[in-house]
């Protein structure tokens, strides 16, 4: 179960990424024009991490009743399993938390690094 907890964390990293940084793929004309006009890197490393919070807190809220749901099964299922553990569920989601921000941190970095004039030379 551990192997599997981790693999899933793993995927859920993997994938916040990736959307991640396709996400400041396509956006990265946007991001020279920000630059341009005034906008600092703190300002765009906030845009891209609070997007992916905004992930993250999406998967949470779908995630959620859904892990409360299946712990109801696995208590039936298992002996000693506890159905609902509060601190293991705000573990958890303060972990995904923390790998979401991480996720999207790396291509907020790139993005922070785009050159304004070769953004804007693009199109």
């Amino acid at each position: 179960m551990a192997m599997f907890g981790v693999m899933a964390l793993i995927l859920a990293a993997v994938g916040v990424y990736g959307v991640m940084a396709y996400a400041v793929a396509q956006r990265t004309h946007e991001i020279g024009v920000r630059m341009a006009l005034g906008a600092q890197p703190r300002d765009v490393l906030r845009l891209i991490v609070g997007q992916a919070l905004k992930l993250a807190a999406l998967g949470l809220a779908i995630g959620l009743p859904v892990a409360v749901g299946l712990s109801r099964v696995m208590e039936g299922a298992l002996f000693g399993v506890v159905a609902l553990d509060g601190l293991t569920f705000i573990g958890f989601m303060l972990l995904l938390t923390g790998v979401a921000v991480f996720a999207g941190y790396l291509p907020a970095l790139r993005a922070t690094k785009v050159d304004p004039m070769i953004a804007l030379r693009c199109e």
